[in-house]
């Protein structure tokens, strides 16, 4: 029989948590929510959530070898 448990990645982690684990401020992650130019995000009824898994892609989405290779995730674009 499988284990129900889930991966630590797959789990669900409230808008403050991944504000956390981020660095960012509460409010500019739920501007990016808004805008569509930030990670990937669960909504269930009226509650937002987010998986690490998409924080850690929209994270490696924006990582540059230098200021002359900009992606358009790092520009603000969508990856």
């Amino acid at each position: 029989m499988k284990s129900l448990k889930q991966p630590d990645d797959d789990a669900l982690i409230s808008p403050e948590e991944a504000a956390r684990f981020l660095s960012l401020g509460i409010g500019y992650l739920a501007k990016l929510r808004m805008s569509g130019g930030g990670p990937r995000y669960v909504k269930l009824s009226r509650r937002v959530f987010y998986r690490k898994c998409d924080l850690r892609a929209w994270v490696n989405a924006r990582v540059i070898a230098n200021t002359s290779q900009q992606t358009a995730a790092a520009r603000g674009g969508v990856a």
